[in-house]
């Protein structure tokens, strides 16, 4: 008997913070009128994605004490974006990046309660925590937690948000006219937290929203990110765009998700992808190449670059070879406002050489192939191919797509990829779920009680 196809999950990542979006490009729009996201959102409607995601940026970036607007800078306030989403969207998920560093647990357990119950059940939280003290000057407590903390404060936080939601049952509001009585208990809502990261008591007042909590989203490749995320996320974003990792990834974090307690199969995994379609193979890898010389100038490339080696490379030529010096990664920071890769610089810095001979990359050659390697290159039909072999084999659940164009780029994916996707029984041809969650097909697990520290 053959087994049922896998429903291929599909997000929308409007990014608007980094190189890969061509602010220059003749099709862009603005990064911040209300008509790119709604145009964006409602494209990813029509081609019946699960969510809209949106990055955040919380600082300007900085190079050598300068900002430097190789990065799209700014981004608005993530919330507000969403709900005026909400309002010109009927199925499409909306989830946004949201810091749980910065952010304090009852307030944007309430906003995130808020937007669920005005979008109808279509609220997600991608979880994040921040990676250094430059942004963190922007806070109150800036740059006060170190790595392994903020993850301590982050777990907690989930937890708390959650106890929060929980606080109101279902059936918590009796609206009884007859003998005047709206909530069937006076105790709905009470919470009690005392915990490492937080000491809080009260009554939480937004009653249970429609998907009972939002959906959250991490993204996990460190140890204890992996952790992290099997224990508290219902998806989870991938790092591995090829086949053989991505299956590795997958199996160890279903295991995890086992030795935490809840079921397997119970977590989605959702790497991220751009695309470059064209009428023939060689017609698309073209247009990438023409796409990645526009996304990585001279320039970009040196400041990119100079993230791993966190050396003043502006001497150096993009067209010449890669620089002849080690990175310095205990000098102050060059970059300010970009994560760090999380690999040893001098063994990046040794693969990269390593790259560069074989291929002959200038530096400009080899941040192009490191930094704006487009991962779905190819005619439609190759796409929706690489794309449905890759699911249903067990390398993710689903992908989270983004384009070099906000906001239009999305659409050849909707018109040309997505009916490709339909025809072979991958892809939904009408929304069926009520929710978010319904969509993603992720239950809601049982209340959990936060007593004290987080487990």
């Amino acid at each position: 008997m053959t087994s049922p196809r896998k429903q291929i999950i599909l997000g929308h990542y409007v990014g608007g913070v980094n190189h890969h979006t061509l602010w220059s490009h003749p099709q862009a729009g603005s990064q911040i009128d209300f008509a790119s996201f709604r145009h964006a959102a409602q494209a990813a409607e029509r081609g019946k994605f699960d969510f809209f995601f949106l990055a955040e940026g919380l600082i300007l970036r900085e190079r050598l004490g300068r900002i430097f607007d190789q990065d799209i800078v700014g981004r608005p306030d993530t919330l507000p974006v969403l709900t005026a989403i909400a309002a010109v969207t009927e199925h499409l998920g909306l989830v946004g990046t949201l810091n749980a560093t910065f952010n304090e647990p009852y307030e944007l357990a309430r906003q995130l309660a808020t937007l669920d119950h005005l979008s109808g059940g279509r609220a997600g939280w991608n979880v994040v925590t921040s990676f250094d003290a430059f942004t963190g000057q922007n806070f109150r407590r800036g740059g006060f937690l170190d790595r392994d903390d903020r993850y301590v404060r982050a777990q907690e936080f989930v937890a708390l948000a959650r106890q929060l939601w929980d606080s109101w049952p279902a059936d918590a509001i009796a609206a009884d006219t007859t003998q005047g009585r709206f909530l069937r208990e006076a105790t709905v809502g009470a919470f009690g937290h005392h915990g490492r990261q937080f000491d809080v008591t009260g009554h939480f007042n937004v009653p249970r929203s429609p998907q009972g909590r939002p959906v959250v989203l991490q993204a996990g490749a460190s140890e204890q990110g992996r952790d992290f995320a099997a224990a508290t996320a219902d998806a989870i974003f991938s790092p591995f765009h090829e086949l053989g990792p991505a299956q590795e990834y997958y199996r160890d974090i279903q295991a995890r998700v086992v030795r935490a307690g809840r079921p397997a199969g119970s977590v989605k995994l959702l790497p991220g992808g751009a695309f470059v379609l064209g009428d023939t193979a060689a017609d698309a890898a073209e247009r990438a190449r023409e796409i990645a010389r526009a996304q990585v100038s001279g320039q970009t490339a040196q400041i990119l670059l100079e993230i791993v080696w966190n050396r003043d490379l502006s001497g150096y030529d993009p067209d010449g070879p890669l620089p002849d010096v080690d990175p310095d990664p205990t000098g102050p920071l060059v970059i300010q406002g970009r994560a760090r890769l999380a690999q040893d610089p001098f063994e990046t810095v040794r693969q990269w050489r390593a790259l560069a001979a074989e291929h002959r990359y200038s530096l400009r050659e080899l941040a192009i192939r490191v930094f704006a390697h487009a991962e779905f290159v190819g005619t439609p039909t190759q796409i929706a191919d690489r794309l449905d072999h890759f699911v249903q084999n067990d390398g993710s659940d689903g992908f989270i797509i983004g384009s070099h164009v906000t906001p239009g780029g999305i659409d050849e994916f909707v018109d040309q990829v997505v009916p490709l996707l339909q025809e072979r029984g991958s892809l939904r041809a009408e929304y069926t779920g009520a929710t978010l969650r319904d969509n993603l097909a992720i239950p809601l697990a049982p209340a959990r009680t936060t007593q004290g520290a987080v487990a």
